[in-house]
């Protein structure tokens, strides 16, 4: 949970036209001491800009474990806040700070808080997807490729609240024969891919190996070859000895992927809405234009209370301690 702050909008008519952005950047990044973080889902400029690229966990002990003075987050909402979470002492901005997560923000702290009262003997095990205030609220936190074995961690006459992520809650049931109390969220790109639009990119494809991510629903997760975080599908794709691959995430990791295997052909898993692939709108609201104004202007950034970052800091370091 931020506190509240003046509105920031970025001011894109204030960038001089004739400026080398890229060449900005670079300089901005020097003068601020800055470090920037690229999610896999940003678009490839931001990418190609960025000094890390991975996962939200893995970029913020990336920019903890630096020097930097300053984390340029391009990513959403949540992975700014753990970033912060991580790195209380260096300055977090986003480059727009409408860059929510349809997980994050269908499971406010209030809300939450309160629906939990019906279950107080249980340990609550929260994805990294949320935010601090939820975080705060949890007994541990996971990702998305540690879940099965956060989970399998706690004693089995426990019993178990998942949240926010219902499909990911799901997946890690059947994985750990363990049942738990779903929070009903879903992402909104993952929610898009259905067992029937799969299926017919499979018959048009019978040579491509279905990946898909466990934000999936189950029927999709089902029919894939192999499932995992999204840093586990680029690996996948990276060693496996396929040519083709239909990819059941959000498309902007297919830049990475071909960066791996330019030899191999990527398929972006078509969206129930009728697109030819599916693109998160809120990792897509941060573009090198704002980048560039976030580096200039420190702007918009993130400040947690510290209260909630100390409790949302320890259910993250129970995590870390299973290594």
């Amino acid at each position: 949970m931020s506190l509240p702050a003046a509105p920031y909008v970025p001011d894109l008519e204030s960038i001089d036209p004739s400026l080398d952005l890229v060449a900005e950047i670079q300089r901005l990044r020097k003068e601020r001491k800055a470090i920037i973080l690229a999610h896999y889902y940003q678009e490839p400029e931001i990418q190609d800009l960025a000094d890390f690229v991975g996962d939200s966990l893995q970029l913020s002990q990336q920019a903890a474990a630096t020097d930097a003075e300053v984390i340029a987050f391009c990513g959403v909402h949540f992975m700014a806040e753990t970033a912060k979470i991580l790195s209380p002492g260096k300055r977090v901005v986003i480059p727009d700070m409408d860059a929510g997560c349809s997980l994050a923000d269908r499971c406010p702290a209030d809300q939450f808080g309160e629906w939990l009262k019906q279950f107080p003997d249980h340990e609550v095990v929260s994805y990294i997807n949320c935010s601090a205030g939820v975080k705060a609220l949890s007994t541990v936190i996971c990702t998305s490729s540690n879940a099965v074995r956060v989970v399998e961690s706690i004693p089995s006459h426990k019993k178990i609240v998942f949240a926010p992520d219902r499909h990911l809650g799901k997946w890690v049931m059947k994985q750990t024969g363990r049942e738990m109390v779903l929070w009903p969220g879903f992402c909104i790109v993952h929610e898009q891919f259905t067992a029937k639009r799969v299926a017919a990119m499979k018959a048009l494809h019978p040579e491509a190996k279905l990946i898909a991510h466990p934000e999936c629903e189950a029927a999709v997760s089902q029919m894939a070859d192999f499932v995992g975080s999204t840093a586990a599908l680029l690996n996948f794709v990276a060693k496996d000895p396929g040519r083709a691959f239909i990819v059941a995430t959000e498309a902007g990791i297919l830049h990475q992927m071909q960066l791996r295997r330019p030899d191999a052909e990527l398929i972006p898993a078509p969206a129930d809405s009728g697109c030819n692939c599916s693109l998160c709108p809120y990792m897509k609201l941060n573009s090198v234009e704002k980048l560039y104004l976030a580096l200039r202007d420190l702007r918009p950034e993130i400040i947690l209370d510290e209260a909630v970052r100390l409790g949302a800091l320890r259910p993250v370091e129970r995590m870390l301690a299973l290594g």
